[in-house]
């Protein structure tokens, strides 16, 4: 990295960073992109982010705004400029045609065929620097984790009581929080590529897991990792399949033995995905996420399910981010239900460890915001 102020050029980068966050919930399959340009002073003349998938790049909508001011100028991106004409023509060609004489990026372009924008940028005049910051390298992280290992960005939350709790022995958990965390959990339905529930959920509390009383930017895929093929024709879920599409995984031998109610399902416009099942007879869950991003680009995962599933998927370091939302409540039961089944550890150094990002107040509740697995410690919230 070089830069005539580094200082300058991070405090750029971060703001082109919170720019590309505007972008969450409409830019997938694509990343989330921010971009600005400083004209000869210094001075910022324009400012873009990648607003959806097939519209314009974040280089793009910054270099409109800022017209025959950006000549000489320096833009700052929070990923390399791309160098493939996709829906959308190369960002190199634009940038070079505005006489931008610096480009300062946070993040290389992983792929194979939009790679490469700095070095073809530098044949032709144009100084480029990579800053690696990871606060300016997040809004991408999402996307770089699909595109490198096949799998999505997985937030897994939850609700429960001050001592731990997540619902009572009988299953009751509405409402542990108040109005305003679950608002947020709706607009994050609001803005996910897909929502993960488990059967025993499903059965429990009959859920519909759409988006109500926000702002929609676009229609979640309702996922259920259902083993044994058990969700009814008559659940919420698949009542809704015709406007909300909906995955049911379920098991190779599931399938075929339930074919008559599989059939039903589909009728329902349920799409029913057999996987081969581990030697438990459990369904791999880096199987089944790796096969809904790659029939469906997903993305973004919002897990909403119970201590079973929430469990396997921290077990297996499938989780990016956990949302926690502590509400002042005491049930004081032994046999209340708990958000994590780990199993009997024998001491504290073994207990499975997340990394506090942030603590916010929402309503009367406390929201923990958690880094989990291989997530990068300054990744958006949600990301999704």
């Amino acid at each position: 990295m070089s830069g005539d102020d580094p200082a300058r050029d991070l405090d750029r980068l971060r703001r082109a960073a919170r720019l590309a966050l505007r972008g969450h919930g409409g830019t997938a399959p694509n990343p989330m992109v921010g971009c600005l340009v400083e004209d000869t002073s210094g001075r910022i003349v324009g400012e873009g982010y990648h607003r959806r998938a097939g519209d314009a790049h974040a280089e793009v909508v910054a270099l409109r705004r800022a017209g025959m001011l950006a000549r000489g100028g320096t833009m700052y991106v929070t990923l390399e400029p791309c160098a493939h004409h996709g829906r959308t023509p190369p960002c190199i060609d634009a940038i070079r045609d505005a006489g931008i004489a610096r480009v300062v990026f946070a993040r290389r372009d992983p792929t194979a065929a939009a790679g490469g924008g700095a070095e073809r940028l530098r044949t032709h005049g144009v100084r480029c620097d990579l800053l690696e910051d990871p606060v300016a390298q997040a809004p991408s992280a999402p996307w770089v984790r699909r595109v490198t290992t096949g799998l999505p960005w997985v937030l897994v939350k939850w609700a429960q009581t001050i001592d731990g709790f997540v619902a009572t022995r009988t299953g009751d958990s509405r409402w542990i929080s108040g109005e305003r965390s679950r608002a947020l959990v709706h607009r994050e339905r609001a803005r996910s590529c897909a929502i993960l529930t488990g059967i025993g959920t499903v059965r429990r509390d009959d859920p519909s897991l759409t988006a109500r009383d926000v702002p929609r930017r676009r229609t979640a895929r309702r996922v259920v990792i259902d083993p044994r093929l058990e969700t009814s024709v008559e659940s919420a879920l698949v009542r809704s399949a015709a406007t909300h599409p909906l995955t049911l995984i379920t098991t190779t031998r599931a399938a075929a033995s339930g074919a008559g109610h599989a059939a039903a399902l589909a009728r329902a416009g349920a799409e029913i995905l057999p996987i081969d099942p581990d030697g438990q007879g459990e369904i791999p869950l880096t199987v089944a996420l790796r096969e809904i991003v790659r029939r469906h680009a997903i993305l973004h995962v919002l897990v909403e399910a119970g201590p079973g599933l929430v469990s396997r998927l921290l077990r297996e370091d499938l989780v990016q981010r956990v949302w926690v939302f502590i509400a002042p409540r005491l049930l004081g039961d032994a046999m209340g239900i708990p958000p994590f089944l780990g199993g009997p550890q024998p001491d504290l150094a073994h207990a499975r460890r997340l990394r506090p990002l942030a603590v916010r107040r929402r309503g009367g509740d406390a929201m923990l915001e958690l880094a989990a697995g291989d997530c990068e410690a300054h990744a958006p919230p949600g990301s999704c």
